[in-house]
């Protein structure tokens, strides 16, 4: 058919209308909020107390560590934490080893920029999620222009594990009163996300009992936003189960009720979203899990042990399609740090640091997150020209206002990312100052310029670096949605398959397709490129689907019975 192959490139528009619209907060915004604040302030609390607040910056490397993991599952989340600890020290050690043996702040930003680039890469590869590279760039970045001798480095070094192993124990700690909240929440997301999906079907569709895809309904835009979401919390609840080898009684318990949410993403017009919603309710708290009908759970529970089989992608594979993204960093945080020393700005690391924020999987989500940096960070500098007489007070009065804008930055973010620089950026301002205070006007006015610059710049070069591999990646994806959907075709038309396979089966059909949607978005948002596949992707997800509810219909009614009304 005609939209088998792409016919010609085209520039795509970037977005203003919903660029700074507020979203609904994370439903553990206060988790990493608190967990940043007590990681941070054990250690800045004991060099205030020590006298010796100019060490901050390298407690801090390794405060910041936590930060991250939150969603993940305890044991999971160890190995998590105890990678981006090692990361970050890793990170330091480059840096500041290479102040110590240069003063040359051409040679700091060129390592600088390569550094970002390295650090956007590993956390793409690894999947780590929030808040991704940045703390990274900007503690390693920090680092490289903080004086430094060769005899200092280990000292240094040694501070920044001690709070790193600090922080690990905070992220470890809520473990203690809640072992299994990670996946309960995973759990809980994708039961209310099955359920918004059954009721946009009940909305939007026509009736047609399993959600073929054959009326009109299914061309409805909210009804494929909500069965993509629905797709994505159940695949995501999947991955948080499986992350560990441990499976304790509860874990099947959970997953029980995620094969419930893949039903009712099968089979919508025969799923009560009620019951999946007082489910999701259930796993509040520390309530036992709640329980379903059994039905042929040993089936369902061994097509996800199947999971853990599965080969899986090389890293070398998942590296080569962010090789743009990467050279967009470096190439990105290169020219904002050199326009920022030809400006004569004196930490142009600050403008590094904000053209490596700006880097997503895409020039428009880039765009975006360009436009919500400069209106964050100005307002921030506003708040900072407000804030700094308090903080001047003391170095308790700065230790504690530090605290505060760590807290706010967290408890902000996920509402929208330019909200949370509003806190951000008065505390890196604040944190120059742990080694002196400063004449705020002069802060203030570096900051606007590296602002400006890094965003600007950053931006153009991730214009010039484009990303065509993007229409490969759905090449590749189509065809792996193909063979997924085919195995699993074949297998409903058995008659008779090995137990769990049918269930193996339909997951990894499940993952297909929102690996396939994502790698769609994806390539939809770069400025320039080819034409793209759409026709086959809708066409793929809508047979893809026929199929997943197939499997429904082939493994009989039992499935269908605990999410009826």
């Amino acid at each position: 058919m005609s939209s088998a192959r792409p016919r010609h490139a085209r520039a795509r528009r970037l977005p203003l209308a919903g660029v700074l619209r507020l979203n609904r907060p994370s439903d553990i915004w206060y988790k990493p909020a608190l967990s940043v604040v007590v990681a941070v302030g054990v250690p800045n609390l004991t060099l205030l107390a020590l006298g010796r607040l100019d060490l901050a910056l390298f407690t801090m490397a390794g405060s910041l560590c936590a930060l991250y993991a939150h969603n993940l599952p305890y044991a999971a989340r160890g190995r998590a934490l105890g990678g981006v600890v090692l990361g970050m020290l890793a990170s330091v050690a480059v840096a500041l080893v290479t102040a110590s043996l240069t003063s040359s702040a051409a040679v700091l930003v060129a390592v600088g920029a390569l550094l970002a680039a390295a650090h956007k890469a590993v956390t793409d590869v690894t999947g780590i999620g929030p808040p991704g590279p940045v703390i990274f760039t900007f503690i390693s970045s920090a680092s490289l222009f903080a004086p430094q001798t060769l005899g200092q480095v280990p000292g240094h070094l040694a501070l920044a594990a001690a709070a790193g192993a600090w922080a690990w124990l905070v992220g470890m700690a809520p473990g203690l009163l809640r072992p299994h909240g990670p996946e309960r929440r995973a759990t809980a997301r994708a039961l209310n996300a099955a359920a918004a999906h059954v009721e946009a079907f009940r909305t939007t569709g026509t009736g047609t009992g399993h959600g073929d895809g054959k009326g009109a309904g299914d061309t409805d835009g909210g009804r494929a936003r909500a069965r993509a979401a629905a797709a994505a919390a159940v695949h995501a609840a999947w991955q948080s189960l499986l992350a560990t080898g441990a499976r304790p009684e509860p874990r099947r318990a959970l997953g029980r009720l995620l094969v419930r949410a893949e039903v009712a993403l099968a089979a919508p017009a025969d799923t009560d979203p009620g019951l999946l919603r007082s489910w999701a309710r259930g796993l509040r708290g520390t309530h036992p899990v709640p329980r379903v009908a059994p039905g042929r759970d040993a089936d369902e529970l061994l097509g996800a042990e199947a999971e853990l089989a599965a080969p899986r992608q090389r890293p070398g594979d998942r590296l080569r399609p962010l090789l743009p993204l990467a050279l967009r960093t470096a190439l990105g945080c290169a020219l904002a740090g050199y326009v920022s020393l030809a400006l004569g700005v004196g930490r142009p690391y600050w403008a590094l640091v904000t053209a490596a924020s700006l880097y997503q999987a895409n020039l428009t989500l880039t765009w975006s997150r360009g436009v919500q940096r400069v209106v964050g960070n100005l307002v921030g500098v506003l708040l900072f020209a407000a804030v700094a007489p308090l903080a001047h007070l003391g170095p308790a009065a700065l230790v504690l206002c530090c605290l505060a804008f760590n807290f706010g930055a967290e408890a902000l973010i996920t509402r929208n990312y330019w909200l949370g620089s509003i806190c951000v950026t008065p505390m890196a301002l604040l944190i120059t100052e742990f080694t002196g205070f400063q004449e705020s006007g002069g802060l203030i006015a570096d900051r606007v310029v590296d602002t400006l610059v890094g965003a600007s710049v950053g931006f153009v070069a991730a214009v010039a670096v484009t990303n065509r591999r993007a229409g490969d990646r759905i090449e590749d994806a189509l065809e792996t949605v193909e063979r997924a959907r085919e195995h699993a075709a074949r297998l409903v038309a058995a008659e008779r398959a090995e137990d769990g396979a049918l269930e193996s089966a339909r997951r990894r059909l499940a993952a297909a397709l929102v690996e396939l949607r994502a790698t769609a978005d994806a390539a939809a948002g770069e400025w320039w490129q080819r034409a793209l596949p759409e026709e086959r992707v809708v066409l793929a997800e809508r047979s893809g689907h026929r199929t997943l509810a197939a499997t429904v219909r082939r493994q009989g009614p039992h499935h269908l019975e605990d999410v009826q009304a």
